[in-house]
């Protein structure tokens, strides 16, 4: 099984519980470097997929709690590079897929032609790249397949039926689908209209479909149930690690929805 395949089989697999998957994202070394591991092995706990933040100093599609997360984690001197190191020492790793969403320029700095071997040495299974067009994403989508990683493809409540087809059929390990324009981080109600938009991302899409932007109540997940794959939840779980509370005991409240 490649590793793009597990990241679906994981969010499918959610649907035994008769849930939605849980896709839980961290900022890698926020608050504190040293407890990345430790961060890791408590979502892993709960989680059917971990997303990784690769700090960035100009994350333009996140609000101001990943923001400032990434400012931290920079000062400490977190990088992509540090992340694939750290996974590939740890002894053992959670058993959820693990993704990195990252910007653009990191992965450039690193080198597309060294990033999916290590990236996969490293027990990472795709990646999210929001502020790459799909137009222009062909050598970063081909250098990922060769390493059967995925590179999860982004839609949004405005995207054109022609283009969600397109974005639908290139994606690999689930379609993220974003509730709302903007940043994320925003409290999001669940409305008819955004249901009646998940249904249809779920009707043209091969892979599972999560939600994200927003996703911070087991109410939002009730509400999401039955039109959605899984949910992916950031900025509330950020916030829950830069007070020291148990990820973990958020994550199970989060999924008794």
């Amino acid at each position: 099984m490649q590793p793009h395949e597990t990241i679906a089989r994981a969010i499918r697999g959610a649907a035994n519980d008769g849930r939605p998957a849980l896709v839980a994202f961290l900022t890698a070394g926020f608050p504190r470097r040293d407890d990345f591991a430790g961060q890791l092995a408590a979502i892993g706990e709960v989680a059917d997929v971990i997303e990784i933040g690769v700090p960035f100093s100009a994350p333009m599609a996140d609000g101001m709690t990943i923001q400032r997360s990434s400012q931290v984690a920079l000062r400490q001197g977190v990088s992509l590079r540090w992340i694939l190191e750290a996974l590939a020492a740890m002894p053992s790793r959670p058993h959820a897929p693990l993704l990195l969403m990252s910007y653009l320029n990191p992965l450039l700095a690193y080198g597309l032609d060294r990033l999916p071997a290590d990236a996969r040495a490293a027990g990472v299974a795709g990646f999210i790249v929001p502020d790459l067009p799909f137009e222009e994403s062909g050598e970063l989508r081909d250098a990922l397949d060769a390493e059967g990683l995925a590179l999860v493809q982004m839609v949004t409540p405005v995207t054109p039926a022609s283009r969600l087809a397109v974005l639908c059929e290139a994606a690999r390990g689930f379609v993220y689908a974003v509730t709302m324009t903007g940043t994320t981080g925003k409290s999001v109600t669940v409305p008819d209209d955004v249901l009646a938009y998940m249904d249809r991302v779920r009707a043209v899409s091969p892979v599972p479909v999560c939600a994200g932007f927003g996703i911070r109540s087991a109410e939002q997940v009730r509400r999401m149930t039955g039109h959605v794959d899984g949910v992916v939840v950031g900025s509330a779980l950020v916030e829950v690690l830069e007070r020291g509370d148990n990820p973990a005991t958020f994550l199970r409240e989060l999924r008794a929805g």
